[in-house]
């Protein structure tokens, strides 16, 4: 009983940073991802405006 009470606490505060480390890597891709539709959309808009057939 001894060992679950010296290595329970090190186990939860890895969980626990382990959770944070993963939600904040999710959030940056999402992020990313966003971004990258963001650029396509103002890409495609630009090359319709700028087209002499779009006229």
């Amino acid at each position: 009983m001894d060992y679950v009470e010296v290595l329970l606490p090190p186990i939860v505060v890895g969980l626990i940073f382990w959770f944070a480390i993963r939600a904040i890597f999710n959030a940056d891709k999402s992020e990313r991802e966003a971004l990258a539709a963001a650029e396509r959309e103002a890409d495609l808009r630009e090359q319709g405006k700028s087209s002499p057939s779009g006229e």
